[in-house]
């Protein structure tokens, strides 16, 4: 396991679209252990994006609400609802944003082990999922903010 580099801010690779894996072998599970690793790292984190430490990859972890989850090639497939939200970043420290969301979202991924898996986040947990499967397609909290607010 290991700490990866954070990118932060204005660094291109947050706004690129990362690419699907094709198969889940033991290279995608370290790069999923090591985002965990680095998300552990840092205070205050809930989740982390594959670009966030500079890997163009489908890939996401989660360390939120009772969820530990490490997710490959996730996607929204369904959502409903809206809910007003602040949102900040491991990305862009210090700054925070309101943010509309929906208030439910599932979520189909494959696991580390390249199962299936279907999820379900409402209120705090859907806001997470829509902010990490943001960040793989090159978009930011920052994007949708109704308001921007620094700490």
């Amino acid at each position: 396991m290991a700490i990866r580099q954070m990118r932060y801010n204005n660094d291109e690779i947050l706004r690129k679209v990362c690419k699907e894996v094709s198969v889940v072998d033991d290279r995608i599970r370290e790069l999923l252990d090591d985002m965990m690793d680095t998300l552990h790292s840092m205070p205050n984190g809930a989740a982390l994006a594959a670009n966030q430490v500079g890997i163009l990859k489908r890939l996401v972890v989660i360390d939120y609400e009772d969820q530990y989850l490490k997710l490959v090639n996730p996607k929204i497939v369904g959502s409903s609802g809206t809910q007003e939200c602040v949102e900040g970043c491991l990305s862009f420290p210090n700054r925070y944003g309101k943010t509309i969301r929906p208030q439910k979202v599932t979520v189909q991924a494959l696991d580390e082990n390249g199962v299936e898996v279907l999820l379900t986040g409402e209120g705090p947990m859907a806001k997470c999922f829509c902010h990490e499967l943001d960040h793989l397609d090159g978009e930011v909290f920052l994007d949708k903010a109704i308001e921007i607010f620094d700490d």
